[in-house]
């Protein structure tokens, strides 16, 4: 069944990035906290992570999740996988520009929470320090356009990825629009080329 918000996130209590990490981090009757990093680790209105777990993840950057979780893959998240093992690295971690959850992209809420940004911008720091060189796929298509404040969100963990040192990197050419590959549609052996993310966000402004 497909994800509908029934409100947007500033009407409900959401969980907190660290608290929510420290009880994905335990072990749960759900799924194999070994091999999976699901945060929060019970199925809500937003996710922060999903993922599994190796010594060479690849960073996948969408835009908002939908209904996947451990041991259940959508067809995006399945092939964002195929596409990490295929070039190389041993896992990924799927992080998506915004938390909320929302099968359709047009059915985000029109306003940003900032509260939910926030806690959204730790869980990048958080999974950037994971590796000491982060390896980030850019992966959200034309859907960034969905709402204005995508981009704005966008620079922000441009920024913390300066930071940490990661190196971007887009699957395949760029499409016609200026944007990275979604993953939904790439052929699983698809090779991943490195990205400009600065020169990206540079140009965002004719794009949007």
């Amino acid at each position: 069944m497909p994800h509908i918000p029934q409100g947007t996130t500033d009407t409900i209590q959401l969980e907190l990035f660290e608290p929510a990490l420290e009880a994905a981090l335990r072990p749960s009757p759900g799924y194999d906290v070994s091999r999976w990093l699901y945060v929060p680790n019970a199925y809500s209105d937003y996710r922060y992570i999903l993922g599994t777990r190796g010594e060479k993840p690849l960073i996948c950057v969408g835009i908002n999740p939908s209904t996947a979780a451990p041991d259940a893959l959508d067809p995006t998240l399945q092939s964002a996988q195929r596409i990490a093992l295929a070039n190389g690295y041993d896992s990924f971690l799927m992080f998506n520009v915004y938390a909320q959850r929302a099968t359709r992209p047009d059915d985000m809420e029109p306003v940003l929470n900032p509260l939910l940004h926030g806690e959204n911008r730790k869980a990048f720091r958080y999974l950037l320090s994971l590796s000491e060189h982060p390896a980030v796929w850019a992966a959200w298509g034309n859907i960034i356009e969905k709402r204005d404040y995508l981009m704005d969100c966008m620079r922000d963990f441009a920024a913390d990825g300066q930071a940490a040192g990661a190196q971007w990197y887009t699957a395949g050419p760029l499409l016609k629009s200026g944007h990275p590959h979604h993953p939904l549609y790439l052929k699983g052996d698809t090779k991943l080329l490195a990205f400009d993310i600065e020169a990206y966000l540079e140009r965002a402004v004719s794009m949007t």
